[in-house]
């Protein structure tokens, strides 16, 4: 069986490296990108097994590049989490309302995302 591989889009570089972290313990190949318009061109090029996808990104928000994927025959069906700090404005239910498959609150704990990531792409 093939790594399955994570796409991270996410303009703060630390918070990059705490995914790149943990996910440098699992078999899970990583992909970044750092802005919307990036992630977009990444996910539509390698069509990653699952999307994390944090919501105020540079260039294209990542509700936008949400939309895009999801109206992208190739992108529509990746699992895609939108992660936000911003829980209390309605980014959830904006989220949800884009396509998001689930949506996780900054501050996250590592074992709420492992948690979800493997609720996505579970071990065989």
């Amino acid at each position: 069986m093939r790594d399955r591989t994570v796409l991270h889009i996410e303009d703060n570089e630390y918070n990059r490296k705490i995914v790149r972290q943990l996910l440098s313990r699992t078999s899970f190949k990583l992909l970044e990108a750092a802005d919307g318009e990036e992630g977009v061109a990444v996910a539509q090029r390698e069509l990653p097994d699952l999307i994390l996808m944090d919501v105020q990104l540079p260039k294209l928000s990542g509700l936008d590049a949400t939309r895009q994927l999801r109206a992208d025959p190739r992108t529509a069906k990746i699992p895609l989490v939108v992660v936000t700090s911003f829980a209390l404005s309605g980014d959830d239910r904006r989220a949800m309302d884009a396509g998001a498959s689930a949506y996780l609150a900054k501050p996250y704990s590592p074992r709420d995302l492992m948690a979800l990531i493997h609720k996505f792409l579970p071990d065989n």
